[in-house]
C-alpha cells in the first residue's frame, strides 16, 4: 500500500501509520523540535492536527484564515513567524488547496519546513501539482469518512531520506528495523497501521481517482444550479488550484441573510438533508485545552514555555476566522451521489434561500 500510494501522488517514500492524527504526530517529530519551539497553523481544523504538536513538546500558533477558502494564506503565516518558528502546518481544508507556491516562497525565505495536512485533500492540486508533495511532508487520513478508508489509518509522505528515515522510526517505537545494531534510539510510540488494514489500502487505492473524479463532477453540477443565489454562494476554490470535495460548503452571506446558516439548515432539514452550520462550534483555540492550557497534569507543559504573543487569542486577531464559521454551511458529499440526488439538494437551497 505503501508503494503504491508513494506512486501515485509521485512521492519518493510512503508510511502508514494508525491515524491521520499519528501521520501529524510523526510529521512533527520527524523535524526535531525542542519543548517550547511554535508552529504555525491553522485556527479552523481537528485536534487531531493540533494536539501531536503539544505531544512533542511544541507551540501551536494560530494564524487567521481567508473567510471564502476557509484556509490559511502566506500573509497570515507571515504574521505570525517568530524567532522560535520551527515549522508550518497548512491543512487543504475540505479538499480545497492552500495557496501553496507563495506559502511555500514565504518558508523558503525563512527557512522554515511546511507540513501538509491533506486530511480532507486526496488528490487535490494546486498550480498543477498535487498536495502533499510540495512542502516536507504530506500527511493523509483513512479515517471512514475521508475519500478511501482503512477503518482508521493515515499515511505521510515525504522526498526526503532523512525525514523518512524519522517517519518509520516515530511509527515503530523508534526501533531500527533492519540495522545492523538496532535499539530503540528515542523515546516513540507504536503508531504501525496493521497488515490487514494495508491489504484494504490496496483495495481502495486502486478506486481513488474515480472517487475523485465524481466527486468533482457533482459538485460542479451543484455549483452549476445555485449560480446567482441572493447572498449564497458555491465554495471558493483558491485560484490555480483542483478542489475534491471531502464536503461541499455554502458560503451564506450573514450581512444578507441574518443567522442564515442556521435557519437554511433547519429548512434543509425538513427535506432530509443534514448539514452542519459552522463546522466547528469554535476556533480551535477557544477549547479547553488552549483556552485553559489544560495538558499533562497541572503542569501546562508546553504552555508554560510559551511566548505571551504566541497564546494571544483575542477575537481582533482573526477577523477571518470568526467571519469564515458565522458563514459556512457544510454539506455531506460523497462519490456514490447520483443526478438526481445532487438536484434534490440544489432545489431545497434555491428555496430555502427564497424562504430566507
Amino acid at each position: 500500500m505503501e508503494t503504491e500510494f508513494a506512486e501515485l501522488l509521485g512521492s519518493e517514500y510512503a508510511h502508514a501509520c494508525s491515524s491521520g492524527s499519528s501521520a501529524i504526530h510523526i510529521a512533527v517529530a520527524a523535524l526535531k523540535p525542542e519543548p517550547g519551539d511554535e508552529f504555525i497553523t491553522t485556527s479552523v481544523t481537528d485536534m487531531g492536527a493540533l494536539t501531536p504538536i503539544l505531544f512533542q513538546g511544541g507551540i501551536p500558533v494560530f494564524a487567521d484564515i481567508d473567510p471564502l477558502t476557509l484556509n490559511v494564506t502566506a500573509a497570515s503565516i507571515e504574521a505570525r513567524i517568530s524567532p522560535r518558528t520551527r515549522g508550518i502546518i497548512v491543512t487543504h481544508l475540505f479538499g480545497n488547496p492552500c495557496e501553496m507556491s507563495a506559502i511555500m516562497a514565504l518558508a523558503g525565505k525563512h527557512g522554515l519546513p511546511v507540513i501538509e495536512d491533506c486530511a480532507q485533500a486526496f488528490l487535490s492540486t494546486i498550480d498543477g501539482r498535487t498536495v502533499g508533495t510540495i512542502g516536507d511532508i504530506g500527511c493523509f487520513s483513512m479515517q471512514q469518512g475521508k475519500h478511501i478508508t482503512t477503518g482508521e489509518g493515515g499515511i505521510a509522505v515525504t522526498d526526503s531520506e532523512a525525514l523518512q528515515r524519522e517517519l518509520f522510526l516515530f511509527v515503530n517505537k523508534a526501533w531500527g528495523y533492519g540495522d545492523s545494531q538496532p535499539d530503540h534510539y528515542y523515546s516513540a510510540l507504536n503508531y504501525r497501521l496493521t497488515e490487514l488494514q494495508g491489504a484494504v489500502g490496496v483495495a481502495q487505492l486502486a478506486k481513488l481517482e474515480d472517487v475523485v473524479e465524481r466527486r468533482q463532477r457533482t459538485a460542479a453540477r451543484m455549483s452549476e444550479k445555485i449560480v446567482g443565489l441572493p447572498g449564497v454562494s458555491a465554495p471558493k476554490t483558491t485560484v490555480g488550484g483542483t478542489h475534491t470535495y471531502w464536503k461541499y460548503c455554502l458560503n451564506v452571506d450573514t450581512s444578507i441573510h441574518g443567522n442564515g446558516t442556521v435557519r437554511l439548515a433547519g429548512f434543509l432539514k425538513e427535506r432530509g438533508i443534514m448539514s452542519a452550520p459552522r463546522y466547528i462550534q469554535k476556533p480551535a483555540f477557544q477549547c479547553q485545552v488552549f483556552a485553559e492550557q489544560k495538558t499533562l497534569g497541572n503542569s501546562r507543559f508546553p504552555f508554560d514555555l510559551a511566548r505571551p504573543e504566541a497564546v494571544d487569542y483575542r477575537r481582533e486577531l482573526f477577523p477571518g476566522t470568526y467571519l469564515g464559521l458565522e458563514r459556512v454551511l457544510v454539506l455531506p458529499w460523497n462519490e456514490n451521489y447520483t443526478d438526481e440526488h445532487v438536484d434534490y439538494i440544489a432545489n431545497a437551497v434555491i428555496k430555502g434561500v427564497e424562504r430566507l
